[in-house]
Formats: structure tokens, sequence, C-alpha cells
């Protein structure tokens, strides 16, 4: 360009002197001309972008009024409502067993049998045995009978006659041994059947046919625990003791359990059936049991799962989904949706989770819509373009902090 005005500004005679003014006044007039529209073009890109940016696509869902539970949530296991390690009482040889392991049998069934031959024969013995001492005393009495007359005739003298009594007292007292021999025989006989005490799920058979079982061995030949009711043992803090007892009082609390592995199924419903009577001085937490009744045996022995013990209902609650609740420098807000499809930043004060939504305390009425996807690119009055219809939020109220017994609280 500068070589440009160089060639035409250089005097080179007098008519290019006169000429250029002029052609100086055109280049610049040129110049400016395409300045203008290039700026011109680019205001048009720039208002052609806002145009595109100004309707955001986002989610919606519908505030709702709901009457929710206040809970106590924590993480417990399972347990046994009975277990008993089945063990024989007598020695023998493992006759029959009468279940395959993991069997369910019922109280009073069958599970082994030891070989009765020898405690039927000793059964036998002892009432023989019992059988001669009874007729010896019999005839003992008889005798002694005859030795009081005698003596009382003078025909004996009195220490014959108290020989004989005393011969009657002692068969007495060997008949009366030859009872309890008899019993006990007979017991140890019946021991050879070892049935359940109760009804329950068999586990790992650990004593086979055949097998010389011991009286009362250090390990058992099965053990038997009861699932049906089943219990959940679970802890809380300290500091809910007196609500929880206060609320047990009136009626039993319900506690719902949901296994860890299987949350998305439907939770068991049971009842609170024991408070301990201290809360640990170490940790600061109160145990606590629930009964469930398990008729489809949901709970399984040893699992772990999500407990919440239902202390309340609490009325009127505008809950909305979780989601839709953000946390900025001035605490929480929502971006609630106006007629003009716009959205409004709204701070509100948030409460209890309500599983898969929040229960809002304050800032928000019923029936408002609430975004609940695409908050990252909004802003105060930002139009926006619904991506779905309005729906309302979730079910079941949870505590903030979850697995340790206190009310949630959105962070």
């Amino acid at each position: 360009m500068m070589l440009f005005f160089h060639h035409f500004l250089l005097p080179h005679d007098r008519s290019a002197q006169s000429a250029c003014p002029l052609l100086c006044l055109l280049v610049l007039t040129g110049l400016v001309a395409l300045l203008c529209m290039s700026g011109c073009s680019q205001q048009r890109e720039e208002k052609s972008g806002q145009k595109k940016r100004a309707a955001i696509p986002v989610s919606v869902a519908a505030s709702s009024r709901k009457t929710v539970p206040v809970e106590l949530t924590a993480i417990g296991h399972v347990e046994a409502s009975a277990t008993v390690e089945i063990r024989s009482q007598v020695t023998g040889t493992l006759k029959t067993v009468h279940f395959r392991e993991g069997d369910t049998v019922k109280g009073g069934e069958l599970l082994f049998t030891i070989d009765p031959r020898p405690f039927a024969a000793a059964l036998a013995k002892a009432e023989a045995e019992l059988a001669g001492d009874k007729a010896e005393l019999d005839n003992a009495r008889r005798e002694s009978g005859r030795y009081a007359q005698a003596a009382h005739k003078g025909y004996v003298s009195q220490e014959q006659a108290d020989q004989a009594a005393t011969r009657v007292a002692t068969l007495a007292a060997t008949v009366k041994a030859d009872e309890a021999a008899v019993d006990k025989a007979r017991l140890e006989l019946e021991y050879c059947s070892i049935r359940a005490p109760f009804a329950g799920r068999t586990g790992e058979l650990l004593s086979h046919q055949g097998n010389l079982i011991k009286e009362n061995a250090d390990s058992p030949m099965v053990i038997l625990k009861r699932i049906q009711p089943i219990l959940a043992t679970f802890t809380v803090p300290g500091q809910h003791l007196q609500e929880i007892a206060r609320y047990q009082a009136v009626e039993s609390l319900k506690v719902l359990a949901t296994p860890q592995k299987h949350a998305a199924g439907s939770p068991v419903a049971g009842a609170l059936a024991f408070i301990d009577n201290t809360v640990d001085p170490t940790t600061g937490m109160l145990r606590l049991k629930a009964s469930f009744v398990n008729s489809d045996r949901q709970l399984w022995p040893g699992q772990l799962i999500d407990v919440r013990v239902v202390l309340s209902q609490r009325p009127d609650c505008i809950v909305v989904p979780a989601q839709a609740v953000q946390v900025g420098q001035e605490g929480a807000y929502v971006y609630v949706v106006t007629d003009e499809q716009t959205v409004s930043y709204r701070p509100v004060t948030p409460g209890m989770l309500y599983q898969g939504g929040a229960v809002i305390d304050s800032g928000l009425t019923e029936g408002e819509l609430v975004v609940i996807d695409g908050q990252l690119q909004l802003a105060d009055g930002v139009k926006i373009e619904r991506r779905d219809q309005a729906r309302e939020s979730g079910a079941t109220v949870q505590d903030a902090q979850s697995g340790n017994g206190t009310r949630q609280t959105t962070p």
C-alpha cells in the first residue's frame, strides 16, 4: 500500500500532482467502506449466534404436595431368629440321615437316627432287673409280715422281725433304682431319634451315615436356623433413644429393610422388636432389632441391608426431584420455569431427601415447574425449550446421613 501511495504521490509532473488529492480521497473512502462491511457482517453473525443460543433445551418437573414419612436410616445385618447346633446326646453309630443339607424342616421332624439296637438291649436288661427286684420285694414284704406276727406271739425274737423289715426297705430302694435305670435306658433309646426342635432351614451336613457319633461332641452334626420370622440388627445414634422410645410406646414402629445388592427391589416391611438397654459408651450408638415375617424369604442370615425406621408422617410437603436442587455460593437454589418459557433463579431451603426427590421446606409452591437437567447452561432470565413434559417426583423419605441414623437433609 505504501508503494502504491509512493508511486502516485511523487511529483513526476504537474498533472500527477493535481490528481493526487483526489486519488487519496478515493482510496480512503474505499478502505472505510470495507471496514464497515466487515463490522456489519460480524454483528449479523453474532446476532444470529445469539438467536441460536437463546432457547436452551432442558428437562422440567412439577413440584408436588405429599405426605412423607420421617425416618431414621442405618445399615444392618440379618440374623436368624433362632439358631441351634444339633448334637447327639448318646454315643453310637449314625444309622440314617433323614434330610438333605439345605432342606427346610418342620418342628419335631426326624433328622438323624443313631443305631438303636444297643440301647434297646440296655432297656430290656433294665426292665428285667426291675421285674426281678420287684418280685423279691413282694416276697420280702410277705415274709416280713409273718415275722411281725410271730414276734408278736413270741415265736421269734424282735430282732428277727426287724431284719425282715429292713430287707423290705432295702429291696424297695433297689426297685426305685431299677425304675430310674429303666427310665434312663428308655430316654437314651429315644435320643437315638434326633428331631428338629423348631421349624427352620438346615445348613451344611457335618455328620454322615456310618460315622461314630459321640455324646455331646464339640462339632455339631448340623446347624439349624429359624428364618421365618427373621431378625435384623442395626444401630442408630444414641441421641435418638428418647424419640424412638416415645413413638414405640404408642405402637410398634414400622421398619423397612432392603438388601443392599437388590436396592431396586421393594423393601421388606417389619416392626421394631428390641431396643437395647445400653448406649455403647465407646461409639455412642444404640442397638436395635427388627422382626420380619419373611414369608417370601427375601432376607437371609448374614445379609447386609439398608434399614429405615419410620418414626412419623409429615403432611403437606413440597417435593421436587433431587437433581432440581443446585448449590451455589449463596446456598441452595432451583430454576423455576415462567409463563414466558424463561427461567427464574429461586433460592430454596431444602429438607429431607425423598427417594428420588427432595422436600423443599421453603421457596416453592405446589405445581411450579423446575428445571431438572441442563442447569449448567442457565442463568436468570434465559429462554428455554422443554425437552419433556413435567413429571412428579419420588416416593419414600430417606435420611441425608444414610447409614448413621439421622434425618436426611439436602447438601
